[in-house]
């Protein structure tokens, strides 16, 4: 019973910690990768589909993002795709290819920036708190219905705490690591 709520505990807290870094992903830094067009959706044939699905997304350079559709008619609707996005990307052809350039950062945009992914980081953090709210709730219910001992269930609730304190380290040093990516020049 306690093993499984540990190990459902530690489960649920990496998928917290796993989204978060997803998140960061998806926050913009001045170099290009191609992550950035991952949930951007065309309209092929009528049914929404992924641009990674019609077109091969690639990095031309370190600024610069290169998409190039497998098939010539799609060339306007993933540009259009792309600039509808609301990304701040302007997209530009060059014959079968779309020259996706990222523009770069000012300084009032990476203060914002920075503010998005603290309070991406502070969602994580109570994500991680109510993982081990619940948890403990479960083995002060088991501790009441007399399935396990006192000194098991007090045990069982310093190792949830143990693994909320790995996670919000993991957490500060992800959110630190992205400041400093939002921050570089």
């Amino acid at each position: 019973m306690i093993a499984d709520i540990k190990k459902n505990v530690e489960q649920k807290m990496t998928k917290s910690l796993e989204a978060l870094k997803a998140d960061f992903g998806k926050v913009r830094t001045g170099r290009a990768h191609v992550g950035i067009l991952d949930h951007v959706t065309v309209d092929y044939y009528g049914s929404p589909t992924l641009i990674t699905q019609v077109a091969n997304v690639t990095l031309i350079d370190a600024r610069t993002i290169g998409v190039q559709p497998w098939e010539k008619n799609m060339i306007s609707p993933v540009e259009k795709a792309i600039r509808d996005a609301d990304l701040g990307l302007n997209p530009s052809t060059n014959g079968d290819l779309i020259r996706v350039p990222m523009p770069m950062l000012t300084e009032e945009r990476r203060r914002d920036l920075i503010k998005v992914v603290r309070n991406e980081a502070e969602n994580a953090k109570v994500a991680v708190r109510n993982i081990r709210r619940d948890a403990n709730e479960h083995l002060k219910k088991l501790l009441k219905d007399k399935e396990v001992g006192e000194d098991d269930e007090r045990r069982a609730q310093d190792e949830v705490q143990k693994f909320t304190d790995r996670f919000v380290t993991e957490i500060d040093r992800a959110l630190q690591a992205k400041e400093t990516d939002l921050m570089a020049v």
